[in-house]
């Protein structure tokens, strides 16, 4: 459930029209329906609360947060909220590698070992490697999405 879930976040659009009435005078290539095998999968919808009840969690969730609970049900973390390896400094040449299904990501660095500075935020983008103004570490971006799924970004 929390795998077809995954998929249904990927925007896929499928149309599938029967006219009875063509309005045009060319004639469609094919007019049958999409046969999909297997259930279809959970929606990032909740069902909603039955009338005059007040919802739970899992009826009124959507979107991120939706999928964040299936993975909960089903013991995955959707999210990762592991600390970075903060036991060695980044280099160039072996920088510290932050997963990212983005083509960014925001780091807070805190030094090596832990907390031997201020935190300091920064953005790690797929181009550039970006290192912290404090301790020097290097961080580059582990990208793992889909190449040119960036398009809604303005």
């Amino acid at each position: 459930m929390f795998n077809a879930a995954l998929r249904t976040v990927r925007p896929v659009v499928v149309r599938s029209a029967r006219r009875s009435s063509p309005s045009t005078p060319f004639r469609a290539l094919s007019t049958t329906t999409p046969r999909f095998s297997g259930p279809a999968p959970p929606s990032l919808f909740g069902e909603g609360a039955k009338s005059g009840e007040i919802p739970s969690d899992e009826q009124q969730a959507t979107g991120l947060e939706r999928f964040q609970l299936l993975g909960e049900m089903h013991g995955v973390d959707a999210f990762d909220l592991e600390p970075l390896d903060s036991s060695r400094v980044g280099t160039l040449e072996d920088p510290v590698k932050v997963f990212s299904l983005d083509t960014s990501r925001i780091v807070g660095c805190t030094g090596s070992p832990a907390e031997s500075h201020e935190l300091h935020w920064f953005t790690v983008k797929k181009e550039k490697n970006r290192r912290c103004p404090e301790c020097g570490s290097v961080y580059a971006l582990d990208f793992q999405g889909v190449e040119h799924h960036d398009a809604h970004h303005h």
